[in-house]
């Protein structure tokens, strides 16, 4: 459950534990947006250098990835917790747009400490910083709700790291013609 601050801005919001509610009947006004079709565009990566690439889209988008040590770079981890944040803004920016205004402000930060043993982020959490002070307590309350189904149920990236995901890894040497 969301926490809220004196002054009614969001704490945090932690993405790693799934709703239990799923029962509650909302508004018609309080609809949830369905989820926007994914991309199909080809999605890939090229090395630039030693353990740093460029990940690339055919829509013309491109990000920087490497260790932390090569400057201005994401780490692989920090797209996971970024795509994390920006799915559950993504997934809650219209519910929020409804009740505070299209113009409304919000920042999403993101963090995780990763276990070095198991090298993974045991815990992912979200700290939503946006102003709801215009509204009282339980308008506010309602909103959070809201806010939170509408990202259980549309966030791609926080479903498929709650559920887990199969990963294929497949190897196509260059000049061979076929998948190894």
């Amino acid at each position: 459950m969301p926490r809220v601050a004196a002054g009614g801005k969001i704490v945090s919001m932690t993405q790693t534990t799934p709703s239990t509610d799923t029962s509650a009947s909302q508004p018609d006004d309080e609809a949830i947006a369905p989820s926007s079709p994914a991309p199909t565009d080809a999605l890939w990566v090229e090395r630039t250098g030693i353990r740093t690439y460029t990940g690339h889209s055919a829509r013309g988008a491109s990000v920087s990835i490497g260790p932390a040590s090569a400057g201005a770079v994401f780490t692989p981890g920090e797209l996971l917790k970024i795509a994390l944040a920006a799915c559950a803004g993504m997934s809650s920016d219209r519910t929020f747009a409804r009740r505070l205004g299209d113009d409304y402000a919000v920042t999403i930060r993101v963090e995780g400490v990763k276990d070095l043993e198991e090298d993974r982020y045991p815990v992912i959490t979200e700290h939503f910083d946006i102003d709801l002070s215009p509204l009282d307590d339980e308008a506010r309350e309602r909103l959070l709700t809201v806010a939170e189904r509408a990202i259980d149920k549309t966030c791609t990236v926080g479903r498929t790291i709650k559920n887990g995901a199969t990963v294929e890894t497949l190897f196509q040497p260059e000049g061979s013609g076929r998948e190894v």
